[in-house]
């Protein structure tokens, strides 16, 4: 890793050697002891043009830029299209973009972290991969562990929607639903993982998972230099925080002059992000001082982002703090209406969890934070087809018509 000068702890500040700490800062118990990859700046700076020399094919593109010793596990990640959306934005009454992470290649924006993670995994040796998910980062881990001949365990709640289940196994993952919430599922996967040396790619623990989130930025930045903001929903808070970082590090590198603001979205039965956002608003004094959430999972058809203890929290907040941006809540009916109009407006199916961003995306231009006419990405996290029935609650029934024709609405 020729560019990575240090691991250094998001709660203490203190520096480690990258081959002197694995997960988390051992001054600290678990996730308090967060570690950020830290890099020489002066040589990406200078492996930078090669990076960007030529179009974006995936996130590999970004190799000179990411925290791998070559001979990555290549699947197909990144280089998502960033679609114009024009009928969204008349709308939402924005100039709308969508960042179609649908197109990754197990569904959803969680393959550039596992691409990263199952890299170094390899490099360092592990023959088996897991991690605790809603779904997701399940199916991402599995896909990717398949591709580099790595086993994998996958702990799930046991109330997981069906199709976020079936796709990891199909990879050839075994999978453990936990009687419980995802916090359970969780702690369960730690100390498994560490009993038995499993590499755990947890996003909250692993610091090389949100490496190649970061790559999201990136291509936001090259894509949109002129975005006023970027929606994204918060589920654990790990993507919208690498996606951050991802452009902080452009502007700081000279590829772009300025960043947009970042809006948070969460689920108004799961909006532990947001309650610490707020908090931190009205106490500055408090800002990382404490936990966000409850043990118990919210209530929302989002679960994607139904997440009750997020370890990223403060990650998270961080990013919306330093962006000058915001978060709000959105109820699950304006999730579902939003997942139906990114559909009919733009031809794109995305599960409830990334429709939220466009819902956000509305309740914040009402409240006058975005306003009229700005510049804004919605970043499409997951796709509608990992939760169809969920779905059929944004839709209308299938019209019945016989052979002959009867049944046919005569306003058709």
């Amino acid at each position: 890793m020729t560019h990575v000068e240090a691991l250094a702890c998001e709660r203490c500040g203190r520096r480690y050697a990258p081959a002197d700490v694995e997960y988390t800062c051992p001054e600290h118990d678990g996730v308090a002891g967060i570690l950020d990859v830290r890099y020489d700046y002066d040589a990406l700076s200078d492996a930078l043009a090669a990076a960007l020399d030529g179009p974006t094919e995936d996130l590999w593109t970004y190799e000179p830029l990411l925290p791998v010793d070559g001979d990555p596990v290549r699947l197909g990640a990144g280089g998502t299209d960033l679609l114009d959306a024009p009928a969204l934005g008349d709308a939402l009454g924005v100039d709308a973009l969508v960042k179609n992470e649908t197109t990754n290649p197990t569904g959803s924006n969680k393959d550039r972290g596992s691409a990263v993670a199952v890299s170094r995994a390899r490099q360092q040796g592990h023959d088996t991969v897991a991690c605790a998910s809603t779904g997701n980062a399940a199916a991402s881990l599995a896909g990717y562990a398949a591709r580099a001949g790595l086993d994998c365990r996958i702990f799930v709640p046991a109330d997981l929607p069906e199709a976020k289940a079936v796709q990891p196994r199909l990879y050839g993952a075994t999978v453990l639903g936990v009687d419980g919430t995802y916090a359970d599922a969780y702690e369960l996967c730690r100390e498994v993982s560490a009993e038995r040396g499993w590499y755990n790619r947890n996003a909250a623990m692993n610091p090389y998972a949100v490496e190649g989130k970061r790559t999201l930025g990136f291509e936001i930045a090259e894509g949109a230099p002129d975005a006023d903001w970027v929606a994204m929903p918060m589920g654990n808070g790990c993507s919208l925080a690498g996606a951050w970082k991802g452009l902080r590090e452009f502007e700081r590198l000279g590829v772009v002059d300025d960043t947009p603001k970042l809006l948070g979205v969460q689920a108004a039965g799961a909006t532990a992000i947001y309650d610490r956002f707020v908090a931190e608003a009205d106490s500055p004094d408090a800002a990382g001082s404490r936990s966000a959430g409850s043990a118990d999972d919210g209530d929302t058809t989002a679960d994607s982002i139904d997440v009750g203890v997020p370890h990223n929290a403060g990650k998270a907040c961080r990013a919306l703090r330093e962006s000058g941006g915001d978060a709000v809540v959105v109820a699950d009916e304006a999730i579902l209406d939003a997942q139906r109009l990114l559909g009919e407006c733009e031809g794109v199916f995305a599960e409830p969890a990334s429709a939220a961003a466009v819902a956000g995306i509305r309740a914040a231009v009402e409240r006058g934070t975005i306003a009229a006419g700005e510049r804004v990405v919605t970043v499409a996290t997951g796709t509608g087809l990992k939760d169809s029935a969920s779905a059929r609650e944004a839709v209308d029934d299938v019209v019945a018509v016989d052979a002959a024709g009867q049944g046919l609405p005569e306003d058709l």
